[in-house]
């Protein structure tokens, strides 16, 4: 299973969700459902916009961890 840390990296770089979502152009409430990981997908884009911003790498936002 794919687990999102976007909350570890944003607590990490110090920034709030709502300044992230508006230096990616995307709205409160789908970085929310990101950051929560209620997505089945995420854009390249999208993601290449949050490495952007956070100064990450892709593993550092996707982590796969084996179901139980």
């Amino acid at each position: 299973m794919i687990v999102l840390r976007l909350d570890r990296m944003l607590a990490d770089r110090k920034m709030r969700s709502k300044d992230l979502a508006e230096k990616i152009g995307l709205s409160e409430v789908n970085l929310s459902r990101i950051k929560t990981g209620k997505v089945s997908a995420i854009r390249f884009s999208t993601l290449d916009a949050i490495c952007r911003e956070l100064g990450c790498q892709p593993g550092d936002v996707l982590e796969y961890v084996e179901d139980e």
